[in-house]
């Protein structure tokens, strides 16, 4: 919000929304709407988006990420790359997932993570995603770093966890970055120190047709 805000006010007060926020320590592509636009925030929000995360695999956290308490884990053998590029694969396709306890989905109504941040025990179902890939572009143990191809409702925090899980290790994002939201690239993107002047007919894109 404090985005959509920044941006409402650069665009004169025009009507703002936004199509899908960012974890707390993420970085990346944002998307406004103005005006009429804010009528196709479903359709953006359906639309598939690109990460590239940092995972470490020595330790999982409470958040499934640094945010989080880590508890380390002992690997006393760390898996191969070849370990790594097939776990991977694994995640790719439809997949059943958990949403991370610190997370913005509904449990009796509530948003989870103000139960989680209150101490209270989360017991969140696991839902269908899609992931459309997974590219291990890098793998340093206990770091590895994965490009994320995926669809809507995909947490990339829970896809760190369950893979330090079947590899046998642990699993928390250390960094996140969200490249590409459909055709709305990071090179697309206005930057936020940016967002310090009025917009200019140049800063705005349009929205890309349905179907």
């Amino acid at each position: 919000m404090d985005v959509v805000r920044r941006v409402r006010h650069v665009a004169g007060g025009a009507k703002t929304g936004h199509a899908g926020t960012l974890d707390p320590l993420a970085t990346g592509v944002v998307i406004c709407c103005l005006g009429r636009a804010t009528r196709c925030v479903e359709q953006l929000m359906g639309m598939p988006k690109t990460y590239e995360t940092r995972v470490d695999l020595s330790a999982f956290s409470t958040t499934d990420d640094l945010e989080g308490e880590l508890t380390p884990v002992d690997v006393p053998q760390p898996p191969t790359r070849q370990a790594v590029d097939l776990a991977c694969a694994r995640f790719v396709g439809s997949i059943k997932q958990v949403p991370p306890a610190h997370s913005a989905a509904r449990i009796n109504g509530r948003r989870a993570y103000r139960a989680a941040r209150r101490g209270e025990k989360v017991d969140l179902p696991a839902k269908t995603v899609h992931v459309h890939a997974i590219d291990v572009l890098n793998y340093d143990w206990p770091n590895v770093v994965l490009r994320i191809a995926c669809g809507r409702g995909t947490y990339v925090r829970s896809l760190a966890r369950d893979l330090g899980t079947r590899l046998g290790t642990g699993g928390h994002v250390t960094s996140l970055r969200r490249t590409a939201v459909g055709p709305y690239t990071l090179e697309r993107a206005v930057t936020f120190d940016h967002l310090t002047q009025p917009l200019g007919e140049a800063d705005l894109l349009p929205v890309p047709e349905a179907g």
